[in-house]
């Protein structure tokens, strides 16, 4: 692959605008990512590619493979799937947890024919929807040994799905009959690893992958990504983010979301970057959490890639002397990350953190703060490399109505080679595109006039809990199957480490009688994914409607939102009142409001504590 200007200078939009000199074309004539990562292992060689560790010994020896090794394992998984009988426009689904052969699937499975990753903690038929949606043919999944829970939803898709040709098993404790049930470690030893055999045919446009959304109830939106959205976000990914062969990352984000296969997996693979992976549970291992630092040491650990949640976990872990002078950048996306988050985590680590922004449905990051200048904390970045984004007005029926001006708040588009051109089923298209092909991201933001982007807020009703897109359907539906409620509202409550947590309120039917523990009990039985599960649910005698008998959200986000500040700033040593007001420049905002002449140390003491949230504040003095 080309390495033309990919480590050059990020400073700011002048600076994309120069590397989209070079026309797209240079990073598009490989043709496919097969291709593209077969002459980076030709590259690299025998240098190492990933690291992986035994679990519950994080600073352990660990088991390694070389370019040269990881093409090899590709191969010989490609060879497997086609032996398996995998044709042209059928898919391999996997559930698999961070390991190396959920690698060797990704990139073996991309080179003969659509890789379909699922979330393994959605329910059976979650995962049977997303499967049959995806058009599955080959299965794998870690037997009972490594997941009793997995294992248990596998056989209800064994036996739903008889189309499947083949299920691959990862691990032991299966029975297999080298028909259906295929041991993965076997199957795979039997092939060859020094070329893919019978190798398809296949162009940029050709699906090589599907990834499903949250957001929606029923069956998630499933986002077909090609050979030409996944080589462009090599180059541009790798570009804002600077990897080289140098770089070493902690590959623990979910390989079923674009943060972990993508952005922190087929990225840095591709420039010759060295994955290690921890522990199959990721960032859910407390064991990796707790010794970050010391894993930052023991493996020369380069860019700090996370989350927000767990960034604020790493907020309290001591560095307690361990030399983490390797670390040369901070990344973060997924949700919005609170601005005293960023700065802590910048401080603790020695490196600025640098907040992105990327949807499913562009393949990667589309925005990132420039790396080779101060941060702006508080916003996503300028646009990356080949992608085109604008904030827009648009009417009560979400058509077009013209750009926003500069610092104009209005709804974020996109467009370019690494934006979908729609979504696997037909019906969610509808409402997914603004004129000419902008994709509609649902985020309201302005765009300054350095071309920094702030986002302000959502279009979309949506709840992000840790980077989970949550469809309040999700929650609500389940809530209305019950006998006594009348009427039922989730809604995002601010909170200080996941972003915002879902929440209820719910009116009753007259005359009925029924606990908020209940019907927290009751909706947790019916709700498929576990992300979702209100962390309360409140009783309210009126719901507050709109004038044509709407359920008005904005009040029960004002109610929960100051009920939350409130509490945060209870032992305050002033008389405040808190309000939710529209900021023209950072949308949704809690004002707090201070009788008396101005004391720096409690403006200062109230924007330590409402910091960690990632609605905006003020703060108003009254004299």
């Amino acid at each position: 692959m080309s390495q033309i200007k990919l480590n050059g200078p990020f400073r700011d939009l002048d600076d994309v605008v120069k590397f989209e000199q070079e026309p797209e074309a240079t990073w598009l004539h490989h043709g496919t990512i097969y291709n593209a990562f077969r002459e980076s292992a030709e590259r690299f060689g025998n240098k190492l590619a990933m690291v992986v560790q035994p679990f519950g010994d994080p600073l352990g020896d660990g088991a390694s493979l070389s370019f040269n090794e990881l093409l090899g394992k590709c191969n010989q998984v490609g060879n497997m799937f086609l032996k398996g009988g995998l044709q042209s426009g059928e898919t391999v689904t996997y559930l698999l947890p961070q390991s190396a052969e959920a690698f060797y699937t990704l990139i073996g499975g991309e080179a003969v024919g659509i890789v379909n990753a699922i979330n393994p903690m959605l329910d059976a038929e979650h995962i049977l929807g997303i499967m049959k949606a995806a058009n599955t043919k080959v299965l794998v999944a870690p037997g009972p040994d490594k997941s009793p829970e997995v294992w248990d939803k596998v056989a209800i898709l064994i036996d739903q799905m008889p189309e499947l040709k083949a299920v691959f098993i990862t691990g032991s404790g299966v029975i297999c009959d080298g028909q259906k049930l295929r041991s993965f470690s076997e199957e795979m030893s039997k092939c060859s690893a020094d070329e893919l055999k019978n190798l398809p045919d296949r162009g940029l446009d050709d699906i090589v992958g599907y990834y499903h959304t949250g957001g929606t109830t029923g069956v998630p939106k499933l986002v077909p990504h090609t050979n030409r959205m996944q080589l462009i976000q090599l180059a541009s990914t790798g570009y804002i983010l600077g990897y080289t062969e140098k770089d070493n990352i902690i590959c623990g984000l979910p390989l079923f979301h674009i943060s972990g296969s993508i952005v922190g997996g087929l990225v840095p693979l591709f420039a010759g970057a060295t994955l290690h992976i921890i522990s199959p549970l990721g960032y859910r291992d407390p064991l990796l959490v707790g010794n970050y630092w010391k894993l930052v040491e023991k493996f020369g650990i380069t860019v700090l890639g996370t989350v927000p949640t767990v960034l604020s976990a790493l907020l309290n872990i001591p560095v307690d002397g361990a030399d983490i002078s390797s670390l040369r950048i901070g990344t973060t996306g997924g949700s919005a990350c609170p601005i005293e988050v960023l700065k802590g985590i910048s401080e603790i680590s020695g490196v600025d953190m640098r907040e992105g922004y990327g949807m499913t449905e562009v393949t990667s990051y589309s925005t990132f703060l420039p790396r080779d200048t101060a941060p702006r904390f508080g916003s996503i970045g300028v646009r990356q490399p080949y992608t085109q984004i604008k904030a827009v007005l648009l009417d009560e029926n979400g058509d077009y109505l013209r750009d926003s001006a500069v610092d104009e708040i209005g709804v974020i588009v996109m467009k370019g080679s690494c934006v979908m051109q729609g979504y696997a089923q037909e019906r969610h298209n509808a409402e997914a595109f603004v004129a000419d092909g902008w994709l509609n991201s649902g985020d309201l933001g302005r765009i300054d006039a350095d071309g920094y982007i702030w986002l302000t807020g959502r279009a979309k009703d949506l709840i992000i809990r840790s980077g989970h897109n949550l469809d309040p359907a999700l929650i609500e539906e389940p809530l209305h199957e019950h006998p006594a409620v009348e009427l039922a509202a989730a809604i995002g409550r601010p909170d200080s480490y996941a972003g915002e947590m879902p929440i209820a309120y719910v009116q009753l039917k007259p005359g009925m009688t029924v606990t908020a523990d209940e019907l927290k009990d009751f909706a947790r039985e019916r709700i498929s994914e576990r992300a979702a599960n209100p962390a309360e649910i409140y009783l309210i005698e009126t719901m507050p409607l709109t004038g044509v008998g709407k359920i008005f959200k904005p009040a029960l986000r004002e109610i929960a939102a100051t009920g939350v500040f409130n509490a945060v700033l209870d032992d305050l040593d002033a008389d405040f009142k808190i309000e939710l007001v529209n900021n023209p420049a950072h949308g949704l905002t809690a004002r707090v409001m201070i009788e008396g002449r101005e004391r720096k140390e409690i403006t200062e003491e109230i924007t330590h504590r409402l910091g960690v949230f990632t609605l905006h504040h003020e703060v108003n003095w009254i004299n």
